[in-house]
């Protein structure tokens, strides 16, 4: 039997929560049966002073992927860097698959990739280049943080071509997000009764703006949108659930300006997974309603509903919509467009069958085909 070739990923697993986790527990898991692979972790993941949020842990009841990991890396701990180091080489691995999100890990991707280079291929998966909202010194850490890189993946094709232009001489392969199918639906009761448990009637319909809420997120758009979604749709209703990384007064006051407080209802909080399935089970559509974009796991999460989405045509949003069929692409920053584009779903939602038009459109997901995808780059030269 032959050997299984070795990869290590240098990426965030359980237990910290969120997208980039997430992620590269199911890089793990649709890798482990073909390759030899191992997880380094974060043992600090950001500091308390620059992360926004309540906890950077995972507290759900429910853990999607615990997936086997070391946890060495601290962020801001260079010593833990070259023990991150000394700990891949003695691994060996044929291919180290860095996860690169934020130009805050410029410093310590940049020292740990230094020290392995040129013994071991070295591919950065970049789920973006430059972060959303990034400041100028980003674009200095992420040169940095990139520095080292023999290879990349992408996972839009906004990303693949920025990283073609300011790496011409680099190979830049193509992937996706997974499609997140994993959140459990079987004790939930059936959607009228989460409607009804959530304050809605049975006939309304539910527009859903899910996940961290930040500037670039173009919530404020959205709100702005609701009074003319209303005037053409009296039964729409905006349920807006997540963790506010912005400050959430000025948006309670947007929508008390505008006088659509019976309209929206918003869920102020960090949604653990077990609980994930109530919002998604209660929507109509998902809306997306971004200012910047590469990918978004919440579009991901809404197909692994069979939910159509609405998206703003920034980033690598649109390239995973079929206009008309899965959901609907729409203008970034422009609120008429939004309205528009609801109108039109609830025109269109009594004879077009979304979720099938969805479950289509996955059939034949460029995330399933990442064993091939990660074989052909160990072979291929760097």
């Amino acid at each position: 039997m032959q050997k299984k070739k070795k990869v290590v990923i240098v990426g965030p697993a359980y237990p910290y929560r969120g997208g980039n986790s997430l992620y590269v527990s199911f890089v793990y898991d649709i890798l482990k049966d073909n390759f030899d692979v191992k997880v380094i972790n974060y043992k600090l993941l950001y500091p308390k002073i620059l992360f926004p949020g309540t906890t950077q842990k995972d507290i759900s009841g429910f853990i999607i992927k615990n997936v086997p990991n070391k946890r060495i890396i601290n962020s801001v701990n260079p010593f833990s860097w070259f023990k991150t180091a000394t700990e891949i080489r003695k691994e060996n691995p044929d291919l180290i698959i860095f996860d690169w999100w934020n130009p805050f890990f410029g410093p310590s991707h940049f020292v740990i990739s230094k020290l392995l280079k040129g013994s071991n291929k070295i591919l950065f998966i970049t789920e973006n280049v430059i972060s959303h909202e990034g400041r100028f010194v980003d674009k200095h850490l992420t040169k940095l943080g990139l520095k080292n890189a023999d290879c990349f993946l992408s996972l839009s094709n906004k990303v693949e071509a920025t990283l073609k232009n300011l790496y011409p001489e680099k190979k830049v392969y193509r992937s996706s997000l997974p499609i997140y199918d994993c959140y459990r639906t079987d004790n939930l009761p059936d959607k009228i009764k989460i409607k009804q448990s959530l304050g809605f009637k049975e006939d309304e319909i539910i527009l859903l703006f899910f996940g961290y809420v930040r500037k670039y997120k173009g919530l404020n758009i959205l709100i702005d949108a609701m009074p003319g979604i209303i005037k053409g749709n009296p039964l729409a209703k905006l349920l807006i659930v997540g963790e506010f990384y912005d400050s959430s007064e000025k948006y309670f006051k947007q929508i008390e300006t505008l006088g659509i407080s019976d309209y929206v209802k918003v869920v102020e909080k960090f949604v653990p997974n077990e609980d994930v399935g109530i919002y998604y089970t209660a929507s109509d559509v998902v809306i997306l309603p971004y200012l910047e974009a590469t990918q978004s796991g919440v579009l991901n999460i809404a197909y692994g509903f069979g939910k159509p989405v609405i998206v703003s045509n920034v980033g690598g949003l649109a390239e995973d919509v079929d206009q008309g069929l899965t959901g609907y692409i729409i203008e970034s920053g422009n609120p008429s467009s939004i309205a528009d584009a609801v109108s039109e779903f609830c025109k269109s939602r009594a004879v077009t069958d979304f979720e099938n038009n969805i479950k289509n459109k996955l059939s034949g997901h460029m995330f399933n085909k990442m064993p091939a995808l990660i074989e052909t780059i160990i072979k291929d030269d760097k």
